[in-house]
């Protein structure tokens, strides 16, 4: 067989121990050295380029998302600041930090949320691309900007991967620290509907018969 060298490609006698032409070692330790070098190179680059594919295909998915749903106009922006003012001034300054400086607001369904079937819907989330759509009818139902906030904050919840339960769960229990409790809020139709749903996601936060509606937070 031929003892072609690695490094000048020359092929040496079968006997030969370094390169003829470049003095290179022709023994099998160097050769086994060199194609292993050789092998990690090109798993290096196919590694790099499977990270570059699915970044790419990350990024295009997202872009996908944001150019296929409206962004909020002037107005409605201005409606979402103050609610999350709210959240930021009661402590929840990951959520507050997360709402004004991450999240991609927009007025109506990507082509994703589109194809799922909602029904009373203030506001949906698409994690972890952080984009978050309010729904008309979170401008013009809640009573003020503290029910605003709660809206938010729930939502906001999603956005940090919480599922349903957990969102639920978090709000209805920190109610008190945002300022959206029975005394101010009970009367509002979000209110109603938010225990209802929290009682679904979370019964356990409902079994205390001495307190009201066995609200065991109260």
């Amino acid at each position: 067989m031929n003892n072609k060298c690695l490094n000048c490609r020359l092929i040496n006698f079968p006997n030969a121990k370094f390169c003829v032409r470049c003095k290179y070692s022709l023994t099998e330790e160097a050769i086994t050295t060199v194609n292993s070098g050789f092998l990690q190179s090109k798993l290096l680059k196919r590694i790099t380029v499977l990270i570059f594919v699915c970044v790419f295909t990350l990024l295009g998915f997202y872009l996908s998302l944001i150019v296929s749903a409206t962004k909020l106009t002037y107005s409605e922006r201005k409606t979402v600041e103050p609610a999350i003012a709210v959240i930021k001034q009661k402590g929840f300054s990951d959520e507050a930090f997360l709402l004004e400086y991450v999240t991609a607001f927009r007025s109506n369904d990507n082509w994703l949320n589109a194809s799922v079937e909602k029904e009373n819907a203030y506001a949906a989330t698409n994690f972890p691309f952080e984009i978050m759509t309010l729904y008309p009818d979170f401008f013009t139902t809640p009573v003020d900007d503290t029910e605003r906030a709660a809206i938010l904050l729930h939502e906001a919840k999603h956005l940090q991967g919480a599922d349903e339960k957990e969102a639920y769960e978090y709000v209805w229990k920190h109610r008190r620290q945002l300022g959206w409790t029975k005394e101010t809020h009970s009367g509002s139709i979000i209110w109603q509907n938010v225990r209802k749903q929290t009682k679904e996601y979370a019964p356990h936060l409902f079994v205390c018969d001495a307190n009201p509606y066995g609200d065991c937070t109260e």
